[in-house]
């Protein structure tokens, strides 16, 4: 699955520009020998965006892309999307969103579900079906799809952050940790449905539409 994840993504940036950052070292000999370059990262890193950080250190780079090694089917002009929205809006930190697929539920704890005002800014993101109602009122859920886009400023004050926020900590979603220091964050619709390999029940999932494609 990484490597399908990183096959993707050097499309985009280049063989040169793109890193994969891990503490695993299985991971790490695995994309080595298939000619990636590895970053090897502190164990205890609270999240992604915490190793992302803790990488902008090394890398001389105005802004940072992180796409998460769960997201095996998404879009190489959807990664495109993500950076040309940062070149756009660099006061933002941005992330990616689609509709939820016809077959995956709102209350599914693994999707976090977000909602957005007039400008596509992040009024919140939860794990719970949100927005809720309590009238038979019939609207579409959107959900995150696990691509970023940050400045190294963005980067540095997430991660002195040396424990993760409490709306963070209880969602259990990172991106919260920008919401609550007052980070600005637009979300941009991306093309792609995208299927993240949450569970293993979702490889199944992954495998089908791989092979309808």
């Amino acid at each position: 699955m990484i490597l399908r994840v990183a096959d993707i993504c050097v499309k985009v940036c280049g063989l040169k520009n793109l890193y994969i950052a891990t503490d695993s070292k299985k991971i790490a000999h695995l994309v080595k020998k298939n000619n990636y370059n590895v970053l090897i990262t502190s164990k205890y890193c609270l999240t992604g965006t915490d190793r992302v950080a803790e990488t902008s250190k090394k890398i001389d780079a105005n802004i940072f892309i992180n796409v998460q090694g769960d997201e095996p089917l998404i879009n190489p002009i959807d990664i495109k999307k993500i950076i040309k929205a940062k070149l756009d809006n660099p006061n933002y930190v941005i992330c990616g969103y689609c509709k939820l697929n016809k077959n995956e539920d709102p209350s599914n704890k693994n999707i976090p579900k977000i909602v957005m005002n007039s400008k596509n800014e992040l009024i919140y993101i939860s794990r719970s079906a949100i927005p809720g109602t309590k009238k038979k009122y019939k609207h579409n859920f959107y959900k995150q799809v696990c691509i970023y886009a940050f400045n190294k400023k963005e980067l540095n004050y997430f991660s002195k952050q040396k424990t993760k926020s409490l709306i963070e900590y209880i969602e259990d979603i990172e991106i919260l940790r920008f919401f609550e220091l007052g980070i600005k964050i637009k979300m941009v619709k991306l093309n792609s449905n995208s299927v993240a390999v949450d569970e293993k029940c979702d490889i199944k999932k992954v495998e089908k539409i791989l092979k309808n494609r």
